[in-house]
């Protein structure tokens, strides 16, 4: 067993917290902690200068967002989505009363394939929620001709995705309705936190009543709305953190390319590869284990653990194979092939700005040795 200290798959990039200080006085002075005030609007305001878009509605989570989002656009009955993504995705579903329609995935994407989309409408789909896996753009011309096509909603979980632009644009312009996880795990973070981006002010609007239970003001309630409203602290810490956006970025580019290297004559490894678009935001390094590999996926975790590694077989198992979906027609492996095989082979490996050259190589060392 190593006696190193412990590397984990993400690790939140945390600035000085004498830079913190300053924010926190500031909330101590002016007594507001939450219900939209300084700080909150201070960072819509900068997210939307930041991420090239609009309109965004701040939530205290991304489920929430997801939920929220379904709500907004008055989603019913069946929405197509994709089985290998955090349970959140699939969870919002069933939270605001959908029932989730499972399709395969791309081989080189892991993202939702179109081609299998039109085989899963029937005449109770109203939506899509593809998932932008691992912060690589879906397919989304394709995904928009079908939805134009069927008359369906797009809500994109883009919550690996900030940052990223593909064609001039931000990926989140994408679909209806995007959101985004400011979880502490992802490359931009308040700690807890999320956003809804939204096409216009109209849309803007209702978000924003819908997050604070539905209040238009004092005495009106316009729908049945849910507490999703950001605090300020995590309001600040984003302020704060978008500050050192570019590093973090940079960062987590130099580590993508040093793994490339150091894996790439590695028998059985394979990295996913670079997916074409503009910006990249590097959110995770997935590699697939291979059957011509000297150990398979699970005993190479096992292996990078006793070094004291913590890889994480993201995403393990299928949201279709849990108690809660698994009854579902579409979550039968047969019809999921590529997910299937995907989450058996996967494994995503560490990958923060903290990160040491030293430890990197260290994981690219383990993995080289196999079981010799």
């Amino acid at each position: 067993m190593s006696s190193l200290k412990p590397v984990y798959v993400t690790q939140p990039y945390l600035p000085p917290l004498d830079d913190f200080i300053p924010y926190l006085k500031e909330i101590w002075d002016n007594k507001v902690l939450t219900n939209g005030g300084p700080f909150h609007q201070q960072l819509e305001r900068a997210l939307c200068t930041y991420l090239k878009i609009d309109h965004v509605s701040l939530f205290s989570n991304g489920t929430l967002g997801l939920i929220t989002a379904l709500q907004a656009l008055r989603v019913t009955g069946e929405v197509i989505t994709t089985p290998y993504s955090f349970v959140a995705t699939a969870h919002s579903l069933i939270w605001h009363g959908n029932k989730p329609v499972f399709v395969d995935i791309e081989p080189i994407t892991l993202n939702m394939d179109p081609t299998k989309i039109e085989a899963a409408i029937t005449s109770k789909t109203t939506a899509i929620m593809p998932v932008h896996c691992y912060g690589n753009p879906c397919d989304v011309e394709a995904i928009k001709r079908i939805a134009d096509n069927y008359n369906l909603r797009v809500i994109y979980d883009a919550c690996h995705a900030f940052g990223v632009e593909d064609r001039g644009t931000s990926i989140l312009k994408q679909g209806d309705l995007a959101v985004v996880s400011f979880h502490a795990t992802k490359v931009f973070n308040t700690f807890e936190g999320g956003a809804i981006i939204c096409p216009d002010a109209e849309t803007k609007q209702r978000i924003d009543h819908l997050k604070n239970f539905g209040f238009v003001d004092e005495l009106t309630v316009i729908a049945p709305g849910i507490n999703g409203k950001m605090s300020e602290i995590n309001a600040a810490f984003g302020l704060l953190q978008l500050k050192h956006m570019d590093f973090v970025f940079r960062r987590r580019s130099e580590i993508d390319f040093a793994y490339r290297k150091g894996l790439d004559n590695i028998e059985g490894i394979h990295c996913l590869p670079q997916i074409a678009s503009d910006v990249k935001n590097f959110s995770y390094f997935p590699i697939l284990i291979k059957s011509d590999y000297s150990l398979s996926r699970d005993q190479l975790y096992d292996k990078l653990k006793e070094f004291g590694i913590n890889a994480r077989r993201y995403f393990y198992p299928l949201i279709s194979q849990f108690p809660m979906y698994r009854g579902l027609p579409s979550a039968d492996s047969k019809n999921l092939p590529i997910a299937t095989q995907a989450s058996r082979e996967v494994l995503c490996l560490p990958i923060y700005p903290a990160l040491s050259e030293f430890d990197q190589q260290r994981i690219i060392d383990v993995i080289g040795k196999g079981c010799a």
